[in-house]
């Protein structure tokens, strides 16, 4: 097998790793949020205070469905939608102290999982996870990252 087949295999192994852990992750708040409407939240999270229109690029969807997807949320308390004082035709969109909660307790439980992973490697080999992670994500264009987007997800 070539090397670089080798390399995409190990790292389709580990997605399926980390989509798995992802998924355990939001099962814990499964039935409140679907997992498009928890990306809202973490773009919420992340970015403060939105306009929908800018959600809706955010999440590469249309501002009708980011509409639905804000109605349903704030809904369940987990955000508030005001009129922008400044452009009475925008919406903005923010997350209550219950998103908050929400998204913080996703994030703990998906780093939890991680750190238990990692924490059964050999310390050479976490080494040289962080810098494969490292240049991978750098080849990716993907950030580093600094908390400002704890799932991953801009």
């Amino acid at each position: 097998m070539r090397e670089l087949d080798q390399v995409t295999s190990g790292v389709l192994t580990g997605s399926r790793v980390l989509v798995g852990i992802a998924a355990r992750s939001l099962a814990a708040v499964e039935g409140r949020v679907t997992l498009p409407q928890f990306r809202m939240l973490v773009v919420l999270s992340g970015h403060g205070e939105t306009k929908l229109v800018t959600m809706a690029e955010l999440l590469d969807v249309n501002s009708s469905t980011a509409m639905r997807m804000a109605d349903r949320l704030a809904s369940a308390g987990l955000i508030v939608r005001e009129v922008n004082p400044v452009n009475r035709r925008e919406t903005l969109m923010r997350l209550t102290a219950d998103g908050r909660r929400l998204v913080d307790e996703v994030t703990t439980r998906r780093r939890e999982e991680i750190d238990s992973i990692v924490s059964r490697m050999a310390p050479q080999h976490r080494t040289a996870l962080i810098e494969a992670m490292a240049a991978f994500n750098e080849a990716a264009g993907e950030q580093p990252a600094d908390g400002s987007h704890p799932l991953g997800w801009p």
